[in-house]
């Protein structure tokens, strides 16, 4: 059974949180964090957190493709919950730990879990964007995350309604809207590059909430290593 975590509950989620995720570092998960994990969600959100980090560890020398199709695989196994049903909000941006203790999240989800795990394993952010799409078949607005060899090439994309990666240009069901990455912010074309514009993902307040949640979750995390330490 998926617990529901209503909106006077995510402040106290957050101030659990005593990790580290970062866009360029890597994650550590020591006993006590785990621990305290599994006595607040149980063993096997314990358990998805362990096997994330081992992804990681495990994943540092495959390449790029090996990477993409490790991680897709890994966060499409995660039940897909709506925002309002999973977190009572129209719209909520959880963090990758958030989505993988609650056991759940939307496709904003998939894709910003799939983006900081790549960043994790060393993937460039310029390769990398979260992309808005409407998906013509469901007739609503979806999230997916495109890799891009070059900037001009065709990106593969990471989507959580199919298990494979495929191509932009065999995903005629997505219309791309925008798209954006740790610092940058596109409107698209049709099938391309889009234009750039000014302000960056920064003028994406969803974006700089999560971001918000990330510096708080590193800043505990290293707070809750410094107490255990001077025990």
């Amino acid at each position: 059974m998926v617990k529901k975590y209503p909106r006077k509950l995510l402040v106290l989620f957050c101030m659990m949180l005593v990790v580290s995720v970062s866009i360029a570092g890597s994650i550590g998960f020591t006993p006590e964090y785990l621990d305290s994990i599994a006595a607040k969600f149980g063993d096997k959100a314990r358990d998805k957190l362990v096997n994330w980090q081992n992804l990681i560890e495990n994943s540092q020398g495959y390449d790029d493709f090996q990477k993409l199709y490790t991680v897709n695989f890994f966060f499409n196994k995660v039940p897909f919950i709506s925002d309002m049903k999973h977190w009572h909000l129209n719209d909520y941006w959880a963090t990758p730990i958030e989505f993988l203790t609650t056991n759940g999240g939307d496709c904003e989800d998939f894709a910003i879990a799939k983006y900081f795990t790549l960043r994790e394993l060393g993937v460039p952010d310029e390769k990398l964007r979260i992309t808005y799409v409407k998906a013509l078949k469901l007739n609503q607005a979806h999230m997916v995350l495109a890799y891009y060899v070059t900037p001009e090439s065709d990106p593969l994309i990471l989507d959580n309604l199919i298990p494979e990666i495929r191509p932009a240009s065999q995903r005629d069901d997505l219309l791309p809207i925008y798209s954006f990455n740790g610092k940058d912010l596109w409107m698209s074309k049709e099938r391309g590059q889009g234009r750039q514009v000014a302000g960056g993902s920064g003028r994406i307040n969803l974006w700089r909430d999560l971001k918000v949640r990330l510096k708080q979750e590193r800043n505990l995390g290293k707070s809750y290593t410094t107490k255990k330490m001077m025990q």
